[in-house]
């Protein structure tokens, strides 16, 4: 009687079970369904569908381009609702793997913000997923926080940097979509503009600006200022003298002063030099052509001799002005720090231009007149 009371409930127990709203949303084959991965292995995958049954997708039925995780979210396809180990058979390039690419294009449409997770980095950039689909985002769409600035560039210096973001997340929006090649590219930079138009607005070009040099490269140096706005400061409009790399003048962490003088999308180049004194515009009250000066060479190169005539003005002198007679290898001729007297051949203001010889004039020769 009490085994008859067990099982009458046990039976009043499955009705209810079949009636219940969990039970009948149970998928069905062909069903798209929503689960977190809870094991990775060699050639397969085990997620939990809803806290009531777990899925296998395995072999064939594996995204080859899905570097799936324990604790990703996926969808995937039902093929079969009892293996031989009592799972759902699921599979990830049925309509699960199309309504990821639906999603991925949708977002590329909207110009959505999706925060991602960096897996791993190339010399090229890095590695991401959106959608559970690898995504990549080149080196040249980081945004200047990210960006790895490498003196001459070297790849394995910049692969070391890109390295050091492994691990971390950051706010991408799609640059491109392409399903049949199953590639997608991604971009921080342009999330970093959209932030930054309502901020460029307020400058203008001839604005001028104060902050802090950032990093020093081959072209210029790199200038922080106020609202985490960033500029470049090129070689050629650090100084008015000429100077052989940035870092002789600048090192990372110097304040400074510079000038907006171009501002292409989210772009910003200053001048230093602007707000100084072009000492070239009072260059020929100092000197005069014909005359000898006193100058300092400060590089040598096959061509001839840059000279130093003071802190500002800087001249050359050309490798056929250097001796009399023919110099086949400048560096017979002078070293970096000699000094010698030169005479002023020519005085270019406008293109801060100075021509210098070592070459004394021959005399000229006075011809007798016979009465």
């Amino acid at each position: 009687m009490n085994i008859l009371k067990d099982k009458e409930m046990t039976n009043g127990q499955l009705a209810e079970l079949l009636t219940n709203d969990s039970y009948s949303a149970f998928p069905k084959v062909g069903d798209v369904v929503k689960g977190n991965v809870i094991a990775v292995g060699r050639n397969e995958v085990r997620c939990d569908i809803g806290g009531f049954s777990v899925g296998l997708i395995r072999g064939p039925e594996l995204d080859k381009g899905a570097d799936l995780r324990v604790g990703d979210e996926i969808e995937a396809t039902v093929i079969e609702l009892d293996n031989e180990f009592g799972e759902l058979e699921l599979s990830l390039k049925g309509a699960g793997r199309k309504r990821s690419w639906e999603k991925l294009k949708e977002l590329f449409t909207q110009g959505a913000v999706i925060p991602v997770k960096i897996l791993d980095a190339n010399k090229g950039g890095l590695i991401t997923r959106v959608e559970n689909v690898p995504a990549f985002i080149p080196v040249s769409q980081l945004s200047p926080t990210n960006y790895p600035r490498v003196a001459g560039g070297e790849k394995a210096k910049i692969h070391e940097k890109l390295k050091t973001l492994v691990g971390q997340t950051m706010d991408v929006k799609i640059l491109d979509v392409n399903e049949e090649e199953e590639k997608i590219v991604v971009s921080e930079k342009a999330v970093w503009e959209t932030k930054q138009e309502s901020v460029l607005a307020k400058y203008a070009l001839g604005n001028h600006v104060e902050g802090d040099v950032t990093a020093v490269t081959d072209f210029g140096a790199f200038v922080r200022f106020e609202q985490n706005l960033e500029g470049l400061v090129h070689i050629s409009e650090i100084a008015w003298q000429r100077i052989d790399h940035p870092r002789d003048v600048l090192k990372v962490g110097d304040h400074v002063r510079a000038e907006i003088i171009n501002i292409e999308g989210s772009k910003i180049f200053l001048s230093m030099k602007k707000l100084v004194d072009d000492p070239w515009k009072g260059v020929a009250e100092k000197y005069k052509v014909g005359q000898w000066v006193k100058g300092r060479v400060l590089k040598i190169n096959p061509f001839g001799l840059f000279v130093e005539l003071d802190n500002d003005i800087h001249g050359l002198a050309h490798i056929s002005e250097l001796a009399n007679k023919p110099v086949k290898d400048v560096h017979e001729v002078a070293r970096i720090g000699d000094e010698f007297d030169f005479r002023i051949l020519t005085i270019d203001p406008e293109n801060h231009r100075l021509g210098l010889s070592l070459r004394k004039p021959k005399e000229e020769k006075v011809e007798e007149v016979t009465v």
